[in-house]
């Protein structure tokens, strides 16, 4: 008698889902310029001149704002980038990357 093969190939599960996403929060001091907080907001993360205006006046009013939500690896590279701007610029200021809520 001889041997059937067959074909037939068990499907396996993979659970897929959307990666995390991280919120990019940029905070106030009393030293970094309004006009410094307004160019790393339009040349790091790409916001309209209104745009930008308006979140630094966000952070000067109530301390910080989000500026962005992205996947963790583009927040924490314009966060470096944005960074290292202000420290070749002497400016003490401060981003974090958070985990998005929801």
């Amino acid at each position: 008698m001889a041997k059937e093969q067959t074909s037939i190939r068990e499907r396996q599960r993979t659970n897929l889902r959307e990666p995390k996403r991280y919120k990019v929060t940029i905070y106030n001091d009393d030293f970094t310029t309004m006009e410094f907080v307004v160019m790393i907001l339009k040349v790091v993360f790409f916001k309209s001149e209104s745009e930008a205006e308006t979140l630094m006046l966000q952070v000067h009013h109530s301390d910080h704002a989000v500026v962005g939500i992205y996947s963790y690896d583009v927040a924490v590279s314009k966060v470096r980038k944005a960074t290292d701007m202000a420290r070749e610029a002497n400016f003490p200021l401060r981003l974090t990357v958070e985990p998005e809520e929801g």
